[in-house]
């Protein structure tokens, strides 16, 4: 179990292309120098500023775009930073948007600052331990294994996030 990757440079002569780099550090924030994965997670909690990506259907599309082009996105960036490398983000947007989407599917209660929060110390929680199956996604070396282990934590994280939504408190 890392809490804290450290970043590394593999291969200095690989180029990265912009939109590779864009999407897997999800807008940059990879390039946090400390704690990429949690900072990617909060900053992924933004889009629900704008009401529509509360749509199950926008936001599933959402996920689903984000894990494909993360898989090849993460490729790329795997040839400069090596395996699993710590810029690459994009994973840990997906998982958080699928802990809310579960959130939102299951309990059928309106999001509110509460429950984005109990989501994602849920999801950071579960991307940390890696708990089977997403520690042997996370053993994979490839674009594939990097999304993956977040998708489960993001599975774990919002099936949590109901849990907690059952119990009678909401101080917000």
């Amino acid at each position: 179990m890392r809490i804290i990757k450290e970043k590394k440079v593999v291969d200095s002569s690989v180029r990265i292309d912009f939109l590779s780099n864009v999407i897997s550090s999800f807008f940059f924030t990879g390039y946090s120098p400390k704690a990429s994965g949690t900072v990617a997670s909060f900053a992924s909690l933004f889009i629900f500023y704008f009401k529509i990506f509360e749509n199950p259907f926008l936001l599933f599309i959402l996920i689903v775009v984000s894990f494909i082009t993360g898989v090849f996105t993460s490729k790329t960036m795997m040839k400069k930073y090596g395996s699993d490398p710590s810029v690459v983000v994009i994973d840990e947007a997906a998982g958080m948007w699928l802990t809310v989407l579960i959130f939102i599917l299951i309990s059928g209660k309106p999001l509110s600052l509460y429950y984005l929060l109990a989501g994602f110390f849920a999801f950071r929680f579960f991307d940390i331990t890696k708990l089977q199956p997403a520690k042997y996604f996370d053993e994979l070396d490839s674009g594939f294994g990097i999304m993956m282990d977040d998708i489960i934590a993001g599975i774990y994280a919002g099936i949590t996030a109901v849990l907690i939504s059952l119990i009678k408190f909401n101080p917000f």
